[in-house]
């Protein structure tokens, strides 16, 4: 779903923490505010698991889902099979026009509840790991607002994973407060077998450290098991 101009799901919506008031207060109650969950997808085959990874996460109640892609993610998905606003760089530039107009990337991270990097390329993962921010996914990371929960799933060919910069890189992810979701060992689309793929998040996630600080930010959602990361692709 190609995204229309300045419908930031919903742009009213970037003040995140207002809840939406009926326009009369008196004649009915306060509406019930979505937890919004951003998910940045980036270029690795593994990003053929993003519709199903959307439509996994509508099945949550209680979820707004919106996407943020690199321009080498859309080599492996259809934007007709994604049922949300996507986002990409060329949205960032046609948004803004002049000095009143919406910085996308600031607009986004004040809109997400929470950010979910799924798959994080070897790329990616090495140019947020550097502070490098040359794209609306990177931008988005750089400005996050560590005080809420940013996920990321690793995906790259085995020999990637094993190069030492690797493991560097992703413990300074770790270091800025980020969560990682450790991938899986299991055969790779080129036919490898090896490990680093995303898979089973659902076993790795809910015995991760950082179970119960994410379901801490998630209130509405019911239960501590119940969430992103109890949904296996």
């Amino acid at each position: 779903m190609e995204p229309s101009p300045c419908r930031l799901p919903e742009l009213e919506a970037a003040r995140p923490h207002m809840e939406a008031r009926a326009s009369c207060p008196a004649a009915a109650p306060l509406v019930e505010r979505q937890f919004h969950v951003l998910v940045g997808v980036t270029g690795s085959v593994a990003a053929l698991k993003l519709p199903l990874l959307v439509s996994r996460l509508l099945d949550i109640p209680g979820l707004e889902v919106a996407v943020v892609t690199t321009e080498r993610a859309k080599h492996f998905y259809t934007p007709q099979d994604v049922p949300v606003t996507l986002y990409s760089d060329a949205d960032e530039w046609e948004m803004w026009k002049r000095r009143s107009d919406p910085v996308l990337h600031i607009d986004l991270r004040k809109w997400a509840d929470l950010m979910l990097v799924a798959p994080l390329d070897a790329n990616t993962l090495g140019k947020v790991a550097s502070g490098i921010c040359d794209n609306l996914l990177t931008c988005v990371i750089r400005a996050w607002d560590r005080s809420k929960p940013l996920l990321f799933c690793p995906a790259m060919n085995t020999a990637m994973w094993e190069h030492p910069i690797t493991a560097q890189q992703v413990g300074q992810l770790k270091a800025f407060g980020y969560v990682e979701i450790p991938c899986v060992a299991k055969k790779l689309v080129c036919g490898d077998q090896g490990f680093c793929q995303f898979g089973s998040w659902a076993r790795t996630w809910h015995h991760s450290s950082g179970h119960a600080e994410v379901a801490s930010h998630m209130p509405q959602l019911e239960g501590p098991t119940t969430g992103i990361y109890n949904y296996v692709l």
